[in-house]
């Protein structure tokens, strides 16, 4: 089985941090739409006869598509590829979007799942990342999808900004948590290149994210969250029993994904593509029936370093025998080495029935450090068997 991520690159306005590609004007919204259904069309072969098990609505602002368009969407994506009957089709959508005569557009197109941007329920933050929606719509959107009977909800928060106190953060987890939400994403503010919180920090009219403050705030988390009865199945994301975002979970699984509109990212295994990150050439090449698209055939290192990197983000960990049997017992006794300074220090645990490398609660502050550390260099291992999900 595989999924389906598109893209939908408009938004009301830009958030400051954001380094997503998306436009704030919508004057060739029409115009992207109906690239949109073709480029279903184009790439209907790229995932071969894989049934799609998960569909995501990922932006950018999904939100913002009139009812009628997303209904076309879905009704285009369905006559093309065998979507599951129990399929998980997410939308992502922000507060101010979501009214209940939308919310039973969404239900009956077929949308199970909303990701919806909260952020924080506070005003001040909200202002300050310029985000288009304010505390009161962050509160009442939950509480109208939940009375419209949406009971799949995500929420995005974010944690770590400069000025946020630890009692206004478990202000925020707590509000999430009374109103009862499944699953939620939490993110470090993160300071992308070329954004506008970028150029403000440089200009001095922000301050900068404190390492020390988002750590603090992490393990927090983790504790809370954890007493309240949530996995924690992967760095960012949070989960009651049974709530887990299978679409997300899919990537971490290695499965095979299409990627529609710009910027969208596809794998299927041996290569991975990516569509062009702009509006205009993106529509004007699907037009004329072509993908413009750049491609990657992966190495057998490169498939191994993937796989260490999005195993160790989750709660299973990185198999150690798993890794031996798809790319050679070399493989998996060279792991173990790279793993051994990781696991005197704790960061790393190695437990299981089938030895596996699981980062330990202090060990995720460190993930993507750690994850670096134990990749593969292209001469360090033979070309050995091709992966397999």
């Amino acid at each position: 089985m595989a999924g389906i991520y598109l893209h939908i690159p408009f938004c009301k306005q830009a958030c400051h941090y954001c380094n997503f590609h998306f436009s704030t004007s919508l004057h060739r919204k029409n115009d992207f739409v109906t690239a949109l259904l073709k480029e279903i069309e184009l790439r209907k072969k790229y995932i071969g006869t894989e049934s799609i098990e998960t569909i995501y609505f990922g932006g950018g602002t999904p939100s913002l598509l009139e009812d009628t368009e997303l209904v076309s969407v879905m009704e285009k994506l369905r006559s093309v590829f065998r979507v599951e009957d129990h399929a998980e089709i997410t939308l992502e959508a922000n507060p101010d979007d979501i009214r209940e005569e939308k919310l039973e557009s969404w239900r009956d197109s077929g949308i199970n799942r909303l990701s919806i941007g909260v952020q924080s329920f506070f005003a001040e933050d909200l202002r300050w990342m310029n985000r288009a929606h304010d505390a009161a719509q962050a509160l009442d959107s939950i509480r109208l999808a939940q009375e419209q009977g949406f009971s799949n909800i995500s929420i995005d928060l974010i944690y770590g900004t400069p000025g946020l106190s630890d009692s206004r953060w478990k202000e925020n987890v707590s509000r999430a948590l009374s109103l009862d939400i499944p699953h939620l994403s939490c993110y470090a503010l993160t300071v992308e290149p070329k954004t506008a919180l970028d150029k403000m920090i440089r200009m001095k009219k922000a301050g900068m994210t404190n390492p020390d403050d988002q750590a603090r705030q992490f393990l927090l988390l983790m504790d809370w969250l954890d007493r309240a009865g949530y996995e924690h199945y992967e760095i960012s994301n949070f989960a009651r029993p049974g709530k887990r975002s299978r679409h997300n979970s899919a990537y971490w699984q290695g499965k095979k994904y299409l990627g529609l509109g710009p910027s969208a990212h596809s794998y299927n295994g041996p290569s991975r593509e990516w569509n062009a990150s702009h509006n205009g050439q993106y529509i004007e090449a699907v037009m004329k029936g072509l993908v413009l698209a750049e491609k990657e055939e992966l190495t057998t290192v490169q498939r191994l370093n993937e796989y260490i990197m999005i195993s160790l983000r989750t709660k299973e960990g990185c198999e150690l025998e798993r890794v031996s049997e798809i790319f050679g017992v070399d493989a998996g006794a060279a792991l173990r080495k790279k793993a051994a300074p990781y696991l005197e220090t704790g960061n790393l645990e190695c437990s299981g029935s089938r030895p596996t490398l699981i980062l330990s609660r202090e060990g995720r502050l460190l993930a993507d450090g750690i994850a670096a550390a134990l990749f593969f260099e292209e001469n360090e291992l033979p070309e050995g068997p091709l992966f397999r999900s």
